[in-house]
C-alpha cells in the first residue's frame, strides 16, 4: 500500500488514479493522518451500488381493490369507514 498526502493527490491524481486502476491501494493522509483510502474495485469486495433485487415486484398477493365514484370526497371516505 502507498501513502500519498491530500496535497499530492490533488497535484497529480491521474498517476495515483491509474496506479489504482492498475491494482494499487493508497493510503491518503492530512498532517500525517490517514483521513482515507482509494482502493481498486475489485479489492474491497464491497460493491458501491447494492446488486438489483431478483424477480419481479409480487402484486398478486394484494388484495384487490374496486375502484369507486361517489359525488364528494366525503361521501367515498364514509363507504370506505363502513367496511373496515
Amino acid at each position: 500500500m502507498k501513502t500519498i498526502t491530500v496535497a499530492e493527490l490533488r497535484q497529480n491524481p491521474t498517476s495515483a488514479l491509474a496506479e489504482v486502476e492498475a491494482g494499487e491501494t493508497y493510503r491518503i493522509t492530512r498532517h500525517g493522518r490517514e483521513i482515507g483510502r482509494i482502493v481498486p474495485p475489485s479489492a474491497s469486495g464491497v460493491p458501491l451500488i447494492p446488486p438489483a433485487r431478483s424477480g419481479g415486484i409480487k402484486l398478486a398477493g394484494l388484495p384487490r381493490h374496486e375502484v369507486q365514484s361517489a359525488e364528494s370526497i366525503d361521501a367515498l371516505l364514509e363507504d370506505e369507514r363502513g367496511q373496515w
